[in-house]
């Protein structure tokens, strides 16, 4: 049986432990990034996840709702952005030029990343969760695996416009579970500043707009008591404020889970 003081040592080590588990500060969330451009770099932290030359979450999806980001045109190159980046899902598909210094399997030399997920770590007030392809990609060629291995870095960041390879369409998704009474629709692949902060659909032979409410992520959504029929042209407003519209994208007879690319 242990003596009385051997139990007493015992939960002081362990008050000692939680004290220091519980004592590790967190970092609040930076102000918004939004829709300015300029040469400032500013301070973050990057760390990665899933596997190591993969695109993030086993289903390449994340939190914006889009799929397939291991394909093109994201092609791995994504990550979860910290409160300020993400902003709820108003950050999705936004661009950032970001690049790391130390340790030595840094090459320095910026890449372009889009934001396709959310995290909530508060380790600094700017944080890129990435996924293991874009974590490597700021290493010294040769080195990808070395700077994997560090886990965590010290970068910087900025704000940058999204350019797409030519030939990429803005797309909409319409979503499993659409209706003729819902309809819910995922923006992607937007140019320029990349994220999206209102949706206004059009019936054809109609003067009329409905807004469409955010839902989650890069998804927007529509209840009526009215029958959606189509075609519809999609109106989409980025944060910087340029409006693009997509006419007759939807079409009559419309399926859920399909997507339909701008002409």
């Amino acid at each position: 049986m242990a003596s009385s003081s051997s139990v007493l040592l015992v939960v002081a080590l362990f008050a000692v432990f939680l004290g220091s588990a519980h004592g590790i500060p967190k970092v609040p969330p930076g102000p918004n990034i939004t829709a300015t451009y300029g040469d400032k770099w500013l301070d973050a932290k990057s760390t990665w996840y899933g596997k190591p030359t993969a695109a993030g979450p086993k289903d390449n999806g994340g939190a914006c709702g889009y799929k397939d980001v291991d394909k093109p045109p994201f092609s791995g190159m994504t990550g979860c952005g910290n409160t300020p980046i993400f902003k709820s899902g108003r950050g999705c598909g936004s661009c950032f030029e970001i690049k790391c210094t130390k340790p030595e399997a840094c090459s320095g030399e910026p890449v372009v990343v889009h934001i396709t997920d959310d995290n909530e770590e508060p380790i600094a007030a700017y944080h890129f969760d990435l996924s293991g392809i874009a974590f490597g990609s700021m290493a010294k060629k040769g080195d990808e695996q070395k700077l994997r291995s560090a886990g965590e870095v010290e970068i910087q960041f900025r704000r940058v416009k999204c350019k797409y390879p030519e030939g990429t369409k803005v797309t909409f998704h319409v979503e499993k579970g659409s209706n003729p009474n819902y309809l819910a629709l995922l923006v992607k692949f937007v140019a320029g500043d990349g994220d999206v902060v209102a949706v206004d659909i059009k019936e054809k032979g109609k003067d009329k707009w409905i807004a469409l409410k955010e839902s989650w992520g890069a998804i927007w959504r529509i209840d009526t008591p009215e029958v959606l029929k189509g075609p519809f042209t999609v109106r989409y407003t980025t944060e910087g404020g340029t409006k693009g519209e997509a006419k007759d994208v939807i079409p009559e007879g419309w399926k859920a889970d399909t997507a339909y690319e701008s002409k």
